[in-house]
């Protein structure tokens, strides 16, 4: 049974082409992708730290390390490219509202142009 925010079998069924192989070439089998890729969901989704991750994902350090390869080798990146793509390819996305550019985007406060104060050295 699948549980909260975890990927569906026609989720998984989508990305998993998309992902690098699980198996590596030398050394020690990878965790499971699914599994990984469910615990990186659901940490997204509940916005708790990594260390509080269930245990039904596997360890939280295995789980981080993964995420941060991943979006170091750009995969996250070609992932969203692809899903875009073939969802463009359906006539699924409506580019003139799928934007975003910075008059959207608010700068934090301190972007603000604000002149900065220098304090000064006291001897």
């Amino acid at each position: 049974m699948r549980k909260r925010h975890e990927l569906t079998d026609e989720q998984w069924d989508k990305i998993k082409p998309l992902l690098p192989p699980e198996k590596p070439k030398a050394g020690c089998p990878n965790q499971e992708h699914r599994t990984m890729l469910n615990g990186m969901i659901w940490r997204a989704k509940t916005g708790t730290p990594w260390r509080d991750l269930p245990d039904r994902y596997g360890k939280w350090k295995t789980v981080y390390s993964r995420w941060l390869r991943w979006r170091d080798a750009g995969v996250w990146r070609q992932v969203w490219e692809a899903l875009q793509q073939e969802a463009d390819h359906k006539g699924k996305v409506a580019w003139e509202i799928h934007f975003i550019d910075s008059t959207l985007v608010r700068a934090h406060q301190h972007a603000a142009g604000a002149k900065k104060v220098q304090q000064q050295l006291k001897p």
